[in-house]
């Protein structure tokens, strides 16, 4: 998504609370290290650094992870997932795909599990990208789209629905 990531981290506040999909699920995410995919300011690996887990974060703006750096159980890895999609080889116990549309990337995450271990997507679907004016853009879930398992996994739960926008979740297990 074209956008300028480190002017936007530098603006925003860090104590946003974490996704919809991360404060109902997260604490069904078994004991281990968390992988959070385009983690931004790490709203979600806080909730799960406060539970214990030691937490991976993936993100392409330098100004969020600056702002991040000293964080304890936070390892900062820099990385523009759609130019180098090359991730740390796991296992994880969980791992979150939140507000971030990569679908080849949401395919190859199966083998990063371990059994077991939740992959938790939330996001806005393309209900919302219509009512912004946004109909052609690639970065939004298609209705029912996270109703079919990436290869590998099983679904454990999903919903979407209006909440202060159009959203989809999923939460998906590895067998």
């Amino acid at each position: 998504m074209p956008r300028d990531w480190d002017a936007f981290y530098q603006g925003e506040t860090l104590d946003r609370p974490p996704a919809f999909v991360v404060r109902a699920y997260g604490p069904f995410v078994p004991e281990g290290p968390v992988l959070d995919l385009a983690g931004g300011l790490g709203r979600n690996a806080r909730y799960f650094l406060g539970r214990g887990h030691p937490v991976v974060l993936l993100e392409r703006s330098r100004v969020a992870l600056e702002r991040l750096e000293g964080t304890p159980g936070l390892t900062l890895v820099e990385r523009d997932l759609e130019a180098d999609p090359t991730l740390p080889p796991g296992p994880f116990a969980g791992i979150l795909l939140s507000y971030y549309v990569h679908r080849p990337l949401l395919r190859s995450l199966a083998p990063l599990l371990r059994p077991g271990g939740l992959l938790l997507v939330e996001g806005f679907t393309r209900e919302e990208a219509r009512r912004r004016g946004r109909e052609g853009s690639p970065f939004y879930w298609e209705r029912y789209e996270l109703l079919t398992p990436p290869p590998g996994l099983a679904l454990r739960a999903y919903g979407e629905g209006w909440r202060e926008g159009h959203r989809a979740f999923a939460v998906y297990v590895k067998p």
